[in-house]
């Protein structure tokens, strides 16, 4: 078994996600307002409406966003000050892959996550090859990374963040510009075979449905969270009656 695969091949402890009394201010606008939990599950989901917060919410767990006030930690660490360590442990996921890919071909864009780690050039090579077959894109390896289908680019911003092995990915409306089937390829990835914990912010309920624990952002607020099954009938609930 390569290195790369030996390393991802159990699940890792979940970490612990502490907002307290957290703000998020753009100017005038209030995108998050006195947000407080604590969170220490796997699968985490996130759901609401447009404009609720939640990917506001995402993006301040790798420094993405700054909080306003509050404090903030993950795994202990304060994605202001140690920002740098936060975007090893924390991967993030835009729901439009051509945001992330960098560099000309599919290997030399995962590889491009390992520079500056202290790898030789040879052991970078074992990861980024382990990586590409485990994810299904070793026949693309040398092809030009803009070429690829809708799908394969999704795993190839996938593969090009998790080859770094972080604790935690982030993923914010992954499937939003996939066909069925690559939404329900990419969610089974994120789902079923991560070993790390996830935070998915979707619109799909179905695969909300799947996670441990799902929080619901209304109007910049933690208005529900709990199971998922629970949370998403009052969701929907809500948006049949509002």
């Amino acid at each position: 078994m390569a290195p790369a695969q030996a390393a991802q091949s159990q699940p890792q402890s979940p970490s612990e996600i502490f907002l307290d009394a957290v703000s998020v201010a753009f100017g005038d606008r209030h995108a998050l307002s006195r947000v407080s939990v604590t969170l220490n599950h796997r699968r985490i989901g996130v759901i609401g409406s447009n404009g609720s917060g939640k990917s506001t919410f995402a993006r301040l767990l790798n420094g993405l966003v700054t909080p306003t006030s509050g404090t903030l930690r993950v795994s202990g660490l304060n994605p202001v000050t140690e920002a740098k360590e936060i975007r090893r442990r924390v991967g993030f996921i835009f729901s439009n892959p051509d945001a992330q890919i960098v560099m000309p071909t599919v290997a030399e864009d995962v590889a491009f996550t390992l520079r500056g780690r202290g790898y030789t050039r040879a052991e970078i090579a074992v990861r980024v090859t382990a990586t590409l077959e485990r994810y299904g894109l070793a026949a693309h390896a040398d092809a030009p990374a803009h070429n690829l289908s809708g799908g394969q680019k999704q795993l190839l911003a996938l593969s090009a963040i998790l080859v770094g092995e972080p604790q935690i990915l982030v993923a914010d409306e992954p499937t939003a510009l996939l066909d069925a089937a690559n939404t329900r390829r990419i969610g089974n990835y994120l789902l079923d075979e991560l070993p790390q914990q996830l935070v998915l912010v979707t619109h799909d309920l179905a695969l909300a449905a799947r996670c441990d624990h799902v929080l619901r952002f209304s109007e910049g607020r933690l208005v529900d969270q709990g199971h998922p099954a629970a949370v998403i009938d009052r969701y929907a609930n809500a948006v049949e009656h509002g």
